[in-house]
């Protein structure tokens, strides 16, 4: 078995498994799987924060506010602006959420 060495600060990140397995327990790829986690969290932050889309972004871990708008287009048919102001105005605003 190989040793990884690590540099100070550095993450040791685990091999990912191969794909079947995966899609075995998901039901979808591992990118897809991924895709859809991210979604769902940047999904829950625009309920429930005000944080400025390019924040919601980084806290979901898109790489920019383009990507998360991109993945929003294919997986639930809105942008995340809009995505926000529907709940909004469908489940008002929390007090908590401020």
């Amino acid at each position: 078995m190989q040793r990884h060495r690590r540099r100070p600060g550095q993450l040791l990140r685990r091999p990912l498994p191969p794909e079947r397995p995966v899609q075995a327990t998901t039901g979808t790829t591992r990118l897809h799987w991924l895709i859809t986690q991210r979604v769902a969290a940047a999904r829950k932050l625009l309920e429930l924060t005000d944080h400025p889309l390019p924040e919601g972004a980084r806290r979901a871990d898109f790489g920019s506010e383009v990507t998360m708008r991109q993945h929003f287009a294919s997986h639930l048919a809105t942008s995340p602006r809009d995505y926000r102001n529907a709940f909004r105005h469908t489940a008002g605003s929390s007090p908590i959420a401020r």
